[in-house]
């Protein structure tokens, strides 16, 4: 009954995609030669051969998959690797990897009549679902097709439990469907237990994992070069109010450090006008990446405004506040400017990763800040090489171990 209402839900608001579509194209949140695929009008051809399929909705999932991918490019019994999601910014990153086999698209709505026909275009050998992704519908469609289903790095916090529980018979009969879970952290593990997952192997965070496929090019190297002239502290993945915070951590620091530039990497680059206005008002002067300006000259605000370009400031940073954290959105992923040896900040609201947080405050990598002074008193702005070495060690151990349990069910499918 629940899985009729979910449907028929479903099948409302497809009435109205067209206006949601074009409004979502003006806010630039879709791309307009593209957007078809969700509604299952390929843009790809589907070659002949074995096909393994993952899926991770945004740009963290898919990042963490990278090296996974990486390994099954070379396998010769793979001849396609597809991947979806379901964000703007995720494939504007995969715009960036050169893999010969992978294939990016956007995922289909979750609507019987396109999951039945994605499937019966696409083929999946396998297909692998990344951390919080649960679709019933496809996953009905996937288990109906006989397709091996895997949740990988899975991630469910308390309160997107508590949500499954109020339609806990449905919910069981949805998770019973996958045929291996591999969760993260600990917390998880239990969750799904109590949400019916018939195998769970719990292997690590494959977060932890290094990718190190992005690389600097010439305008690149040429600005990284005026950076080392300054002292730098950077904000990350922050919402609203948070571009806020940091700039009056700058102002505070300034006092100290004349030759400060603040870096913000906004979690959604459209706010980027929004940003600039809100933060000139302090008096503060602002330029953003995509307008290329080499100068660095008594410039107070740095905005990343690219997308996938995150990874190239973390190598410069020692001390990132990691947003989503003052706000009430439950934290962002810390992990990857932690393997660069910078000092992580954040607020009270980390539920999203609370056990990272736990474990890179048990290295004293991570601290907790409340109000801009207190974030300012805690910057340093030298990097932890030690704890590079750990986090680069123990990320090995995890993506061995991923690799290993994966290639158990997908050597099964593709032989």
């Amino acid at each position: 009954m629940i899985f009729f209402i979910y449907q028929l839900f479903i099948s409302i608001i497809l009435l109205f995609s067209p206006i949601i579509v074009i409004f979502r194209i003006l806010k630039k949140k879709e791309d307009k030669l593209r957007v078809k695929e969700k509604f299952c009008f390929p843009s790809k051809i589907r070659n002949k051969g074995k096909l393994i399929w993952f899926h991770g909705s945004s740009v963290g999932e898919i990042v963490s998959a990278i090296p996974l991918i990486r390994k099954y490019e070379k396998n010769r019994n793979i001849e396609k690797i597809l991947v979806t999601s379901s964000t703007l910014s995720s494939s504007k990153i995969l715009k960036n990897i050169n893999f010969k086999k992978m294939t990016h698209q956007f995922y289909p709505i979750d609507h019987f009549f396109f999951s039945d026909k994605f499937l019966n275009y696409w083929q999946p050998s396998v297909a692998i679902f990344l951390e919080s992704e649960i679709w019933p519908c496809m996953f009905r469609s996937i288990k109906k097709n006989k397709i091996p289903l895997i949740l990988l790095n899975a991630r469910i916090t308390q309160k997107t439990f508590n949500h499954w529980c109020k339609i806990k018979s449905f919910s069981n009969s949805i998770f019973n469907l996958i045929d291996i879970a591999y969760p993260q952290n600990y917390e998880t593990e239990n969750f799904l237990k109590r949400l019916d997952v018939k195998k769970i192997k719990t292997i690590g965070n494959l977060k932890f994992v290094e990718n190190n496929q992005y690389k600097y090019n010439k305008v690149d190297k040429y600005l990284f070069s005026q950076f080392k002239n300054y002292e730098t502290f950077i904000a990350a993945s922050t919402h609203d109010k948070e571009e806020l915070f940091a700039a009056k951590v700058h102002k505070i620091l300034k006092k100290k450090k004349k030759n400060l530039i603040t870096i913000i990497i906004p979690r959604h680059v459209n706010r980027v006008n929004q940003i600039i206005n809100e933060i000139k008002l302090l008096n503060l002067k602002v330029i953003t990446h995509s307008s290329r300006n080499k100068k660095l000259k008594d410039i107070d605000i740095y905005i990343v405004d690219t997308f996938g370009e995150s990874k190239k400031f973390y190598k410069i940073s020692t001390s990132v506040f990691l947003g989503g954290t003052i706000v009430n959105k439950g934290g962002q992923n810390p992990l990857e400017p932690a393997r660069f040896g910078a000092k992580i900040l954040h607020g009270p609201n980390v539920d999203n990763f609370r056990e990272v947080y736990k474990y890179l405050d048990n290295l004293k990598i991570s601290k907790k800040v409340k109000t801009p002074l207190e974030c300012s008193n805690l910057i340093v702005f030298k990097k932890n090489m030690k704890n590079v070495r750990k986090m680069k060690y123990l990320g090995q151990k995890i993506l061995k171990k991923t690799l290993n349990e994966l290639d158990k069910t997908i050597s099964n499918e593709i032989k």
